[in-house]
Order: C-alpha cells, then sequence, then structure tokens
C-alpha cells in the first residue's frame, strides 16, 4: 500500500502540472497536438525514471558539496540518449518537439524530484516516484491537447511516431465551428489557466464539504 501511495502521490497530490505548475514551458509548447503531447510525456518520463533510479544508486557516495552538478550531468546524459534514439527511430516526432527535446536538461521536474526524493530513497521507491510524477505529466499534457486540439481543430487526430502514418483522425464537430486561438501559444496560457481555474474550484468546493461535515460531527455542548 505504502509503495503504491508514492505513485498515487506523484500522479495526483504532487501532480507537476496542476499542483506544483512545474515544466510549464514544455506543457505549453508541446500540447499544440495529441501526438506531441504523447511524445514530450514519454520522454520526460523515461528521462525521470532514468534518472531517479541513478542517482538513488550512487547517493551514498556522491559528495553534498557537487551532487547538484553531478544531477545535471547525469540528467543531460539521458537527455542526450533519449534525443539520440528519437532522432533515430522517431525524427519525425524530435523534428516535432523541435527546441523542447533537449531543454528537457533545465526542467524543474526533474531537477526536483532529483533533489527531493531520489538523492533521499532507495532505488525501487525511486522509480516508483518517477513513475508516478512522469504518468501525472503525461495525464496533465495529454489532457491539454485533447481539450486544445478538439477546440482548435474541431478533429482529434494522432500520427504513429514510428512510422509517420495517420492511425486515426476523429472528427468531433465541423471545423467552420473551431476555434483556431486554442490551437495557437496564446490559446495554450488560456486553456490552462481555464484547467487550473476549474480544478482549483472543484477542489475548494471538496475542501469546504469536508469541513462542514466535520463541524457537523462535532457535538454542540451542552448536548448529550
Amino acid at each position: 500500500m505504502k509503495k503504491l501511495r508514492i505513485v498515487l502521490d506523484g500522479m495526483i497530490k504532487n501532480n507537476s502540472t496542476f499542483v506544483l505548475l512545474l515544466g510549464l514551458c514544455s506543457i505549453l509548447a508541446s500540447s499544440s497536438t495529441f501526438s506531441s503531447a504523447v511524445g514530450m510525456g514519454v520522454a520526460v518520463t523515461l528521462v525521470l525514471i532514468f534518472t531517479n533510479v541513478i542517482i538513488s544508486l550512487i547517493r551514498k557516495i556522491t559528495p553534498n558539496d557537487i551532487r547538484i552538478p553531478v544531477f545535471i550531468v547525469i540528467i543531460a546524459a539521458m537527455v542526450t540518449i533519449i534525443q539520440m534514439l528519437m532522432k533515430a527511430f522517431t525524427p519525425e516526432l524530435a523534428l516535432t518537439l523541435g527546441v523542447f527535446l533537449p531543454l528537457i536538461v533545465v526542467n524543474c521536474i526533474i531537477m526536483a524530484r532529483a533533489e527531493v526524493f531520489a538523492s533521499k530513497n532507495n532505488p525501487f521507491d525511486s522509480f516508483l516516484d518517477a513513475l508516478g510524477i512522469g504518468l501525472g505529466y503525461i495525464l496533465s499534457i495529454v489532457a491539454l491537447s485533447l481539450l486544445r486540439e478538439i477546440l482548435g481543430t474541431g478533429a482529434l487526430r494522432f500520427v504513429d511516431p514510428f512510422t509517420n502514418s495517420e492511425l486515426f483522425n476523429i472528427t468531433i464537430f465541423p471545423s467552420q465551428y473551431a476555434i483556431p486561438l486554442f490551437a495557437q501559444n496564446t490559446g495554450a496560457f488560456l486553456m490552462l489557466g481555464l484547467m487550473l481555474a476549474t480544478i482549483n474550484a472543484i477542489t475548494a468546493a471538496v475542501s469546504a464539504r469536508k469541513a462542514k461535515k466535520q463541524a457537523a460531527a462535532i457535538p454542540t455542548k451542552g448536548g448529550n
């Protein structure tokens, strides 16, 4: 149960996008289409998993004074490997992600988990933490991309990153009713803001309801 809690906390309680508001640059830039969002989500998750596990394995022999440079070197090495693999096997996806693929090196999500969790816990727990954070990142960027692509184009399209062939192209509503703004950079900010506002409103309502129930459960003075 404790191990499952680590994964769930990474996905929900410590969600990098909707709770911690980390790594928003890659989220905003790579969520214009469903295909690019999935690609970026998988890339970030793989880097998170490998760096967390490696940093955890060497945590006891890494001098405290140079731990940050060591973390950066490990993260940069993993990002370079992932980038080379994507250029070799998914060149179109790598081209679509562009400069934001190598910029995973400076993604604050990865550095934060390395410092806060991996450097203080065993490799398996660090793997679970990276998996949870990665899945939370994928859910966030995919949710944002779905709303942006559907509202911005009226359709949902997914391209196989390995063959560059179209797997499906579903028309949700006629394109003349689409709002092209959401497919642009400005639309990314607007949609993320709307999603954050909705999540915060729901969270506040749930918290208020819990507080009301707790207050009702407390016996009044003079009662039996």
